[in-house]
């Protein structure tokens, strides 16, 4: 069985690639820089994942954060697995600053700007992050 991609995510979200075991999104609101990855599971919830998997989802995740550090600057990155609108397992990774638009509040019901990225900018992210951080073409 071949793995489908929730269409609400996929209506949501630039596809940028996939590392091991998760598809690689960044959401369309550059409002923040808001990454989601989707592990290739048909559990729903995160804690329900075999350890190393778990694991693997955790380390890809961590990848997101450096990339936020690293190249844009980001001094935090929040992360969670919530799932509440979408029950396809799903992990946020979402580069903070006190300067955000909802600082120091939870971007979930707090994100009131929709801002487009410039069309260029997802495949300079997926080119980095394939180049520097272990991403693949899906």
């Amino acid at each position: 069985m071949q793995f489908e991609l929730h269409p609400q995510l996929a209506a949501d979200c630039h596809h940028l690639g996939c590392f091991d075991l998760s598809i690689v999104l960044l959401h369309r609101n550059a409002a923040l820089p808001w990454f989601i990855l989707v592990p290739q599971t048909e559990l729903a919830d995160l804690l329900d994942l075999d350890t190393k998997s778990r694991q693997l989802v955790v380390e890809e995740a961590a990848l997101i954060s450096k990339y936020l550090k690293e190249e844009l600057s980001y001094p935090k990155v929040n992360f969670a697995a919530i799932g509440n609108v979408v029950a396809q397992m799903h992990v946020h990774v979402i580069g903070r600053r006190p300067e955000d638009v909802c600082w120091p509040a939870p971007v979930w019901g707090h994100l009131q700007t929709n801002t487009a990225y410039e069309s260029s900018f997802p495949e300079t992210v997926a080119t980095t992050l394939i180049e520097r951080y272990g991403m693949h073409r899906a």
